[in-house]
């Protein structure tokens, strides 16, 4: 069953990995993972955890979202709409990452306030409603929130994605 997901897994992040041309090696040390246990991931063989998948996540500059829902992690059918928003929002190249996170936030509160739980665990989905409302209650997203919101969204990417 598991392992199903794992390949899936495997052969999307070898192909983002590809895409992204990192090699090996290259995508291990910017995840923070070793590279024996990297190739492993790729040929199925391991299934690694949500913080991992997150840390090879940023590393590529993808959804840590698309990641937990090719290894089992989230239920594709109930949060593919979520997921694909989320994607739609991080690949978009005339945002810098700062907005990217920014719009991530307000999409999330969002989804809380019209009764949507987010894909994300509730600790750091919290943290990250606190960000919201303040930079939602800004307007902008060039002010003195910027510190906050960097603080805010650098905890919520080292833990959940």
């Amino acid at each position: 069953m598991a392992s199903l997901n794992v390949g899936n897994l495997g052969e999307y992040l070898r192909e983002q990995r590809r895409n992204a041309q990192l090699s090996l090696r290259q995508l291990a040390d910017a995840a923070g993972v070793s590279n024996p246990y990297l190739s492993q991931i790729e040929r199925g063989l391991r299934k690694p955890s949500a913080e991992v998948l997150q840390q090879v996540a940023k590393a590529l500059r993808i959804s840590a979202e698309t990641l937990y829902v090719r290894a089992g992690i989230l239920d594709a059918e109930r949060d593919r709409d979520e997921v694909e928003t989320r994607a739609v929002l991080l690949a978009d190249p005339s945002l810098n990452e700062r907005q990217k996170q920014v719009l991530l936030q307000i999409y999330e509160s969002f989804r809380k306030e019209n009764g949507f739980g987010t894909g994300e665990p509730a600790g750091p989905a919290r943290d990250g409603d606190g960000a919201t409302d303040q930079g939602t209650g800004g307007g902008s997203t060039a002010g003195g929130g910027d510190a906050a919101g960097s603080d805010t969204d650098a905890g919520r990417r080292r833990t959940a994605g």
